[in-house]
C-alpha cells in the first residue's frame, strides 16, 4: 500500500483512499494559495465597482440628479470602471455601475439615474 502525503503540510493522510489532504485546514490553505492571485484581482475590481456604486447612490437625490464631473472625481469615482452600458431610443448611452447609472452631459455635467426594477 502506497503511503499518501498531504501536499500542503507533508503529513501522512489517513482515511479514504481518494482523500488528498490530511485536513480541511490544509485543503483550504492549499486552494487559497492557488487561487489567491486571481481572487485578489477580482476582489480589488469588485471593491472599486462597489465604491463607484456607493458614490452614485449617495449623489442621487430623487429619481434623477445632475452633478458636476469634478464632484464625482473628488469623491473618488473611477469613470473607467462600470458594469454595463445601455443605449436608449434617443441614442443616449447610459453607463451603469450595477443599478445606478450616469449619462455624461455637456459642460462636464453628469446625469445620475437609478434603473427601475424589471
Amino acid at each position: 500500500m502506497e503511503k499518501r502525503i498531504c501536499p500542503e503540510c507533508g503529513e501522512k493522510i489517513v482515511g479514504r483512499i481518494d482523500k488528498k489532504f490530511c485536513s480541511d485546514l490544509c485543503r483550504n490553505s492549499f486552494n487559497n494559495k492557488i487561487n489567491s492571485d486571481s481572487n485578489n484581482y477580482v476582489r480589488n475590481i469588485n471593491n472599486l465597482l462597489r465604491k463607484n456604486r456607493r458614490i452614485l447612490e449617495e449623489s442621487l437625490v430623487g429619481e434623477k440628479t445632475t452633478i458636476s464631473k469634478q464632484k464625482l472625481l473628488d469623491k473618488g469615482f473611477n469613470f473607467k470602471l462600470f458594469t454595463n452600458q445601455v443605449s436608449t431610443k434617443n441614442n443616449h448611452h447610459y453607463i451603469f455601475c450595477y443599478e445606478y447609472g450616469y449619462l455624461p452631459l455637456e459642460k462636464d455635467l453628469i446625469l445620475i439615474v437609478k434603473r427601475k426594477a424589471d
